[in-house]
Order: structure tokens, then sequence, then C-alpha cells
């Protein structure tokens, strides 16, 4: 990590929008650097929910034009902006730095690209403040998969627990080895239960008691198990495309009910988990932290490992809090994108910045 010149005293705002497309998480977050150390804190944290109207574009965003595509990445700039400002005036506060995720539309580093909407350019004409943006495609220039970009969150502010699991819309796991960070995507999570539970009319699978309902299916367990993906080696990330060329495909020729398919598909998530972490401390965030059922099935399939469950509010909002954290750390021209993660080049400081006017 490049050398910190002082100490640091700084609050940003952080935002995420996964796959899932629940909505737009914004957190407030102050982070200080004393004596060799990060720390932060979480000041506030919300959830924006999308109206029907926005998710829909979002979810078909690659089978538009290219006219209305990029209309789509200003407009929705604009209303993350929007967003944002609402959030600084109804709680009087005075962020520095506005670093956004966007929403990942394409996201294909083996053939050289990714893009995530959401103009920054946007966000701080509406703002008024500082905002920094597309973390990833400097890392795909340097050959690398453009993610995960969590783990170096997870080295300087996570550092007590062994692994950092997300249980998003793909699961992804950090940890140190061999004197350096390691981290890659293992399986896709809440983007196929999702999916499936919609067919129920429903956004998600409350506490996995439809999976829990269901039966295992053993021969499409073995299948998804056997998916050419598992035996690749790291660095290795998965994206929407992988999603819907192999995963639904395989899942849907079973012709299963729902039920089934997600009690199926929660035991493949803990295999595959299983599979990585084999002892330890383990924090788990993300949606999926919330599955009873799914968390039940990776305790099972536990050998000498800890699931450490924290607070809502980590739980919730890790993702967003450590893109407030790349943000600074592109703020202090501080490495934020480790190759060793990603598979790139070489480490990147990663990131667009847009300047305000007040």
């Amino acid at each position: 990590m490049s050398e910190v010149k002082g100490n640091i005293n700084i609050d940003v705002i952080g935002t995420m929008s996964g796959t899932s497309l629940d909505g737009l998480d914004i957190c407030f977050v102050n982070f200080t650097f004393n004596e060799n150390k990060w720390s932060y804190k979480i000041h506030i944290a919300e959830t924006i929910e999308y109206d029907s109207i926005l998710k829909d574009k979002l979810a078909n965003a690659h089978l538009m034009d290219a006219q209305s595509f990029s209309k789509l990445h200003f407009d929705y700039g604009r209303y993350l902006g929007k967003r944002i400002k609402e959030f600084i005036d109804k709680h009087s506060i005075d962020p520095k730095l506005i670093s956004s995720h966007g929403q990942t539309i394409f996201h294909q580093p083996e053939l050289g690209f990714t893009t995530q909407i959401g103009k920054g350019a946007c966000i701080a004409a509406e703002t008024g403040v500082d905002t920094i943006c597309d973390f990833r495609s400097t890392d795909v220039a340097l050959n690398g998969n453009g993610a995960p970009l969590v783990p170096i969150g997870d080295k300087y502010l996570f550092s007590e627990y062994d692994y950092c699991l997300n249980l998003g819309g793909f699961s992804n796991i950090s940890y140190e080895g061999n004197d350096k960070r390691i981290a890659y995507d293992i399986c896709p999570v809440n983007f196929i239960l999702n999916y499936y539970m919609k067919q129920r009319e429903k956004e998600y699978d409350k506490d996995g008691e439809t999976a829990r309902s269901g039966k295992v299916n053993e021969a499409l367990l073995e299948a998804l198990n056997s998916l050419p993906y598992y035996s690749k080696a790291g660095p290795k990330s998965l994206g929407r495309e992988d999603v819907e060329n192999d995963f639904f495909p395989l899942i849907d020729s079973f012709h299963l009910t729902v039920e089934d398919i997600l009690s199926t598909y929660c035991k493949h998530i803990a295999v595959q988990i299983g599979k990585e972490i084999k002892r330890g401390k383990v924090l788990v965030t993300g949606g999926g932290a919330f599955n009873k059922f799914l968390i039940e099935r990776m305790q099972q399939n536990a050998v000498q490992c800890k699931y450490i469950l924290p607070d809502a509010q980590t739980i919730n909002y890790k993702e967003a809090l450590i893109f407030a954290f790349l943000g600074v750390l592109y703020n202090y021209n501080i490495v934020n994108c480790l190759s060793s993660v990603t598979g790139a080049k070489t480490d990147s400081i990663s990131g667009s910045l847009y300047k305000a006017f007040r």
C-alpha cells in the first residue's frame, strides 16, 4: 500500500447497488488513520428501494440500443445524485467526497471490458460534492478482472477475521495467504435465489423458508457442482452473463418446483463455500446473511470454522462502507485495487473523479 502521510480524518458517502437490484445503499461514514491503523464509524446508513420502472430499466439495460443505454447512464447518474442530495439535506451532513459503485450492466473482463452506469458527473452536479466512480475500468485495462474490489477494505478494516465472506448477488471471499490478499467470487447466491422467488411473486425468500420446504435434487446438485467455473484457478469473478449462460439453462433443464430448486441451490452454495473455507473465524455479510436456512446449511457443511453474523448495519452496508473507503484511498493517492485478487499486471489507484462546484 502506498505510504500514508500524516493522520487522516474524513467524512465520506459511499453508495452501492448490487445485482439483486434491491435498491440504493447510502452510507455516511467517518474514516480515520492514526498510528498506522485505519478505523471507521458509520454515522448514518439507509437503503432507498427502486420503483418498478427503474428496476425494470436496470434489469434490461444490457438489451438496450446504444442511444438508450447512453441516456440511461446519465439519467441514472442524475437519479443517484438527487437521492444522495436528499440524504444530505435530510440529515444536515457535509460529506467531503461521494464514492459511487454505480450499477454493473456488463462485466466481461476476459474480453477486456466492464461497464457500471450512473454518470459521476451527474452525481457531482446534483450534489455539489466531488464524486469518484468507475472503480473497475483501470484494473480491467491492466488485464485484471476488475473484481473483487472489497478485499482492500477487508484487509484494513476487518483484519480481526480469518475470512470475510459476502453473500450478495454473488458470494465472494477474501483472506490473507502467502503474505498477500487473496479474493475471488465463489458462486452466485441471491442473483439466482431471488430470480426463482419472483416466480412466486416475491422479491426474496424470507429466512429461506421456501428453500426449507423443498427437497434437494441430487442430480441437479451434482451438475451444478460440476460447472467449469469451479475448476478455474483464481483470480476469478462472476457476472450476470455467467448466470444467464451457464446456471439458468442448467437449472431449468431439470423442470423442478421452485421449492426444490431453492433447496438444491442452497445446498450447492454451502458445498462450494465449504470447499473454500476449512477453518477459522468467518465474517458473513450481505443480504444472504439473513437467509437462516442457507446459514444453517453452510454451518452443517463447515469443518472447523465458525460463521459470525455481525450487527444488521454491518451486514447490510459493508459494501457501501468499503466503496466509501475506496474513494478515500483514491483521494489520498493510495492503492485501492489489489492485483493479487484481480489478476491485473499491477496494483492500481482505480476510479474516475468528477469535481463539483458549489
